[in-house]
C-alpha cells in the first residue's frame, strides 16, 4: 500500500516515513501544500497525511481542492492546534480523521489501519489462498499447509503485491512502482532479490513452486505456479 506524507517538518516527515516503511508501506513525501496536491493528483494513494500548517498551500486547501475533484483518497490531518474549531473545520471539508502533535507512532499506525478498513466498507480484507499457500493482508502473515512462514516486512509487501495479481504476470517495474517509493533510484534488479527470498522461503522447504518467473515479462503468483 502506497501513502503519502506532506508535512514541512523535514525530520517529523522523516521519522514518520521510515517508520512506515520499515513496516512494509510503500511512502513518499512532500513538503509543502502545492507540491503534496500534485503528488496526490498524480499518484494512487491509500491514505494521505496530511498536516494543516503548510507553506504554499495549507492543508485545508489541499483537502478541498482534493474533494473538489472527486478524490476520495482517506486523509488523516495533522496538526500542533488543539482546538474543537480546528477539527470541525478540517472535517467538513472532508477529511477522514485527526491527529494532534506530538503523536504516538503507534496510534499513527492504528489510525491509518483504520481508515483502510473504513475505505474498504468496514470489511476486513481478503484473505488470499493459493493451494496450500495463504496470504493474510490483515494481519500480515501468510502460511504454507498451515504452517506459518515468517517474512520481513518489505518481503510480505512483494508477496502481498503479486497475491493481488494473482495469476497475471507482474513485471519489475510495477512491483517497484507499488512497494517501494517513487523517490527509490536504486537497482531494479532489488525486485529479484525479494523474490528469490521469497522463493527460499515459500517454495523450497515444501517443494512446490507459487512464485514462477516469464522471462523478460516478470513474474507470476498461483497456486504451485498455476
Amino acid at each position: 500500500m502506497r501513502l503519502l506524507i506532506v508535512e514541512d517538518e523535514k525530520r517529523l516527515a522523516k521519522v514518520v516515513a521510515s517508520g512506515l516503511t520499515a513496516e512494509g508501506y510503500a511512502v513518499d513525501v512532500a513538503h509543502d501544500g502545492e507540491e503534496g496536491l500534485a503528488m496526490a493528483r498524480a499518484g494512487t494513494y491509500s491514505v494521505i497525511i496530511l498536516d494543516i500548517m503548510l507553506p504554499r498551500m495549507n492543508g485545508y486547501q489541499v483537502c478541498e481542492a482534493l474533494r473538489k475533484e472527486g478524490d476520495e483518497t482517506p486523509v488523516l490531518m495533522l496538526t500542533a492546534m488543539d482546538g474543537e474549531y480546528d477539527e470541525a473545520e478540517g472535517l467538513d471539508i472532508g477529511a477522514d480523521d485527526y491527529l494532534t502533535k506530538p503523536f504516538s507512532f503507534l496510534v499513527l499506525q492504528a489510525r491509518i489501519r483504520a481508515l483502510l478498513r473504513r475505505r474498504g466498507g468496514g470489511m476486513a480484507p481478503p484473505v488470499w489462498r493459493f493451494g496450500d499457500l495463504t496470504v493474510d493482508p490483515g494481519t500480515r502473515r501468510c502460511s504454507r499447509g498451515g504452517v506459518d512462514i515468517p517474512v520481513t516486512a518489505k518481503e510480505f509487501a512483494v508477496l502481498a503485491f503479486l497475491a493481488s495479481r494473482a495469476g497475471e504476470v507482474v513485471s519489475k517495474t510495477e512491483i517497484l512502482e507499488n512497494v517501494w517509493d517513487f523517490a527509490y533510484d536504486g537497482d531494479v534488479n532489488i525486485v529479484e532479490v525479494y523474490i528469490s527470498n521469497l522463493r527460499r522461503k515459500l517454495d523450497a522447504p515444501f517443494r512446490r513452486s507459487a512464485i514462477t518467473t516469464l522471462r523478460g515479462a516478470g513474474y507470476r503468483l498461483a497456486a504451485d505456479g498455476g
